[in-house]
């Protein structure tokens, strides 16, 4: 048996440091490959999401450095690059603008103990292991949600596209701050956002061919394509530092950026703050939590690995732990950075570890160079980065398929666009939660009958079966809990007011794989009712954990009637001459 090392015992605690044990000079190589090509995409990403955030554009920069190192240690993802993204980064404009704080330190502040907060309730989740938490958000509930903030995202970036002062949390609010200020239109914003937006779109969607036409290979072009963003800034920022835009014009720039490390302070704000930000931690901790294995997920599956959603709490729990220590905000894993993370050849998590060196560089010794960049510029970076996430015909198509999950996406919608994220995802959170209970509440039954000439039994309904004249055969498509006992109860109330014939009664149990205490009790119930009327309960395929716990209670003992292995077999001891008549 192979001695356990001192690299074994530290993985317990730091997982991401197994992946040393394999980690070789090619593989050094591929991340480091990796590295490179991520941080010209994250860098410009990382100073647009920050303004999208309501937050000075090296908070971007700082969210991208620590908490790509803290979930290398502790995440389950090879691939997954964590940093600022667009929807939470509009979840944080949205929080920390409610607070009312002009100070930027006192925003910087606001947004880490936002972080921090996020980071407690992941990790929390992770202790009780409650990885299925993303379960309580529908996928048509997420699909909405992230169309409507995106249409908020578009909306809020046209006041650096077209110079107008539009704020708001609501498309309302926007429109009318919009119309408030149309005076304010700046023609030279428009030129250079509607230039940055057109060369980002066609970067995506000619030059590929374009550059392959022309003899270079689909990794080079590829290459290209994904410098894009970076040579655009790059282009941008110097000519509007050559051509005095700022002074001349107005042009809105990204000013003055501190150079340095990031700072290293705890988040610095009152109670009532700690309070405020409470309900919005919770809610960006679990749209993040469920992007994030949205992504890890889609990106493992093509490798054949697995990622781990209670590890990911962790990781992710750390990673925005760090954020709120190092002057950043709420992270979560990023769709395009992971794809580009992936594409480029990275092997594991230290390709992150390898881009926040990168631009824990750039963020100490360039920032200056960010001075003339346009806020237009980067407001296209966003506007080509999510155009694509609003996609309507999604709630459409959860309501054709079903009226309730469509019901919750359009409420979803509607609120987050005209109410605010907070209400507009809470709500579509409660309607999600709602809609189960409902179906729990009143789960499928069915009675059955014997199939001509099979042991098989089906609905009655559905189905040409012979039925026994005394045994009452019925199936619960559902665990039985607390919300549908008392129907259950009503059910077999009925249907025994309404067979004066029936001698038994069988509870098939194949689908019920949980039953509770209050269900326990309507069982018990039922079966003393049913005895003072001269009939038997039985109980037929019993799934083995709920018969462990059926007879710990002693519920089986306690049976007027018995349980069978098989529905068949029951039948066939109640009713054998029904039996055998429809077996022929």
């Amino acid at each position: 048996m192979r001695s356990e090392t001192l690299l074994d015992r530290a993985a317990r605690f730091l997982p991401g440091l197994g992946w040393l044990k394999t980690y070789d000079r090619a593989t050094l190589g591929a991340d480091a490959l990796a590295s490179v090509v991520t941080a010209i995409l994250l860098i410009p990403q990382s100073l647009a999401y920050a303004l999208l955030a309501g937050l000075p554009p090296q908070a971007g920069l700082y969210a991208s450095i620590a908490p790509l190192i803290a979930y290398a240690l502790f995440g389950s993802s090879r691939v997954l690059a964590v940093g600022p993204v667009a929807v939470v980064s509009l979840m944080t404009a949205a929080a920390v603008g409610s607070l009312g704080l002009d100070n930027p330190a006192d925003q910087i502040a606001a947004a880490g103990a936002l972080a921090l907060l996020s980071s407690l309730f992941l990790l929390l989740f992770g202790v009780f292991r409650l990885g299925s938490v993303a379960n309580f958000l529908s996928r048509p509930v997420v699909d909405a949600f992230i169309t409507a903030s995106t249409v908020l995202i578009i909306a809020s970036q046209l006041r650096h596209m077209l110079g107008i002062d539009m704020h708001g949390a609501t498309l309302p609010e926007l429109a009318m701050t919009f119309v408030q200020d149309l005076g304010g239109f700046d023609g030279i914003a428009l030129l250079v956002g509607g230039a940055s937006l057109a060369f980002l779109l066609m970067t995506r969607g000619v030059l590929p061919a374009l550059l392959q036409r022309i003899g270079l290979g689909k990794a080079l072009s590829d290459s290209l394509v994904r410098a894009a963003p970076a040579a655009l800034v790059a282009a941008a920022t110097i000519a509007a530092w050559t051509l005095h835009l700022n002074e001349r014009t107005g042009l809105a720039i990204v000013g003055s950026l501190p150079s340095g490390l990031p700072p290293l302070q705890f988040p610095s704000v009152d109670l009532q703050t700690w309070r405020a930000l409470l309900g919005p931690a919770a809610l960006i901790s679990l749209i993040g939590f469920v992007e994030s294995v949205s992504v890890g997920q889609s990106l493992a599956a093509k490798h054949r690995e697995h990622i781990q959603p209670n590890r990911e709490l962790f990781g992710l729990g750390a990673a925005n732990a760090a954020a709120a220590l190092t002057g950043g905000y709420p992270v979560t894993g990023g769709f395009a950075r992971s794809v580009v993370n992936e594409t480029a050849g990275a092997r594991t998590p230290y390709a992150g570890v390898f881009t926040a060196l990168l631009i824990l560089l750039v963020a100490a010794f360039l920032t200056p160079a960010f001075h003339h960049l346009p806020k237009a510029t980067l407001a296209a970076t966003i506007l080509a980065a999510i155009w694509k996430l609003a996609d309507f015909k999604g709630a459409w198509h959860a309501w054709t398929y079903s009226r309730s999950d469509g019901a919750a996406a359009f409420l979803t919608l509607f609120g987050v666009l005209f109410l605010g994220i907070e209400f507009g995802l809470t709500l579509g959170v409660a309607v999600s939660v709602g809609l189960v209970l409902q179906r729990t509440m009143r789960p499928h039954w069915a009675r059955l009958g014997q199939v001509p000439g099979t042991h098989h039994f089906r609905n009655v309904d559905r189905h040409d079966v012979i039925v026994s004249p005394h045994v009452v055969s019925l199936r619960v498509d559902s665990a039985l809990y607390f919300a549908n006992a008392r129907f259950l109860e009503e059910l077999i109330s009925r249907i025994a007011a309404g067979e004066p014939e029936m001698t038994d009664l069988v509870l098939m149990f194949p689908a019920v794989n949980f039953v509770d205490a209050s269900a326990l009790g309507s069982l018990r119930a039922i079966n003393a009712r049913l005895q003072e009327a001269g009939i038997r309960l039985h109980l037929s395929e019993v799934k083995g954990p709920v018969a462990d716990g059926l007879i710990k209670a002693g519920l089986f003992d306690e049976l007027s009637g018995q349980v069978f292995l098989s529905h068949y077999a029951a039948l066939r001891t109640l009713d054998p001459a029904t039996t055998l008549r429809a077996e022929g």
